[in-house]
């Protein structure tokens, strides 16, 4: 049986991973900070059936710990400050917990576990301004927020430990990945939630930034599946993990609504505040190599992806609403 340790296990990708990884006989390994209050919302389903251990990206000693403890196959590190608007406001901590955390972790597999095979989440918002279009492996990166200049770093010292160390290390650049599990903050959920609530009467508008950004959307259960397959290869390498297709604000707005029959004209606003400072305009990857060298195809098209969302929060306040009607969350 073998051994994995995922850093962010509570997370979108971390819950869908280790759901994956069970499915494969897999013994999961969950790293989770200390908190007082618990978020296990995401994994409560699996929660018997992994073992969690208490560790931070910023404590060396806590992921040398568990390093040594558990002696993982595999690693995978998807913990982050990983909301792009907040690296502004905490750039700092962003660097350290998204850059540096990366290094930490590094280094406690290269010295308590050499030969684990380590997988790295980098993001296409290290591209930025796109220098290239479609973006591939080889194009040069452009970070235009905090975020992605801390996650160029974690790319480039997991190259640098590779080369170095000889360990079998990688980076998977995923695109935008989407699912019901994404947090509130994040615009697809932002987008399908608040349609959801303005069909359940539940609001009247949806304060937007710039409806014209282009993303490459996938669908989170599907990007998993690539993370995985790297580290089963024979050699380490990185890749992009995109679908190749772009859509823009306003179309994930328009999916959205349509699907609950509303007209996003009469509901929508857009508001200076959700203004990137510096904004990313286009982002479309080019998943070739990861088709041909893996074998991945993502399987949920976009459209596909906001139905389900949009579905899933229409579900999920209707259970919140039957809650609240008999008091169970008073």
């Amino acid at each position: 049986m073998k051994r994995a340790l995922i850093t962010g296990i509570t997370g979108q990708d971390g819950s869908y991973l280790a759901e994956l990884l069970l499915e494969k006989g897999y013994e999961v390994h969950g790293m989770t900070r200390r908190s007082s209050v618990e978020n296990f919302e995401r994994i409560q389903h699996i929660q018997s059936k992994i073992n969690l251990i208490q560790g931070d990206l910023s404590d060396q000693s806590s992921l040398d710990e568990a390093v040594k403890i558990i002696q993982p196959d595999e690693v995978y590190n998807l913990a982050a400050q990983s909301f792009v608007p907040t690296s502004w406001n905490q750039p700092v901590f962003t660097g350290f917990a998204t850059g540096i955390g990366a290094t930490r972790m590094l280094e406690a597999v290269r010295k308590h576990k050499p030969d684990a095979r380590f997988y790295q989440a980098s993001s296409s918002e290290m591209f930025g301004k796109v220098r290239e279009v479609p973006q591939t492996e080889n194009t040069p990166f452009y970070p235009r927020s905090p975020y992605g200049v801390a996650k160029v770093y974690a790319h480039y010292i997991t190259v640098n430990y590779r080369e170095s160390y000889n360990m079998f290390a990688c980076s998977g650049i995923l695109f935008n990945h989407e699912s019901p599990r994404r947090g509130l903050e994040f615009v697809t959920r932002k987008v399908t939630n608040t349609a959801a609530k303005i069909k359940l009467g539940l609001a009247k508008e949806l304060c937007m930034g710039n409806l014209d950004a282009k993303r490459d959307w996938g669908f989170a259960g599907d990007y998993v599946q690539a993370m995985w397959l790297m580290l089963q290869q024979p050699k380490a390498d990185d890749y992009v993990v995109a679908t190749g297709e772009t859509h823009t604000v306003r179309e994930l707005v328009d999916i959205a609504f349509s699907h609950v029959g509303l007209n996003p004209k009469d509901y929508v606003v857009v508001d200076p505040k959700f203004i990137r400072p510096a904004e990313v305009d286009l982002l479309i990857g080019n998943p070739a190599k990861a088709k041909k060298a893996l074998g991945w195809t993502p399987k949920v098209t976009f459209a596909e992806l906001i139905r389900l969302m949009v579905d899933a929060d229409i579900r999920l306040l209707k259970r919140q609403a039957a809650a609240d009607a008999m008091g169970i969350n008073r």
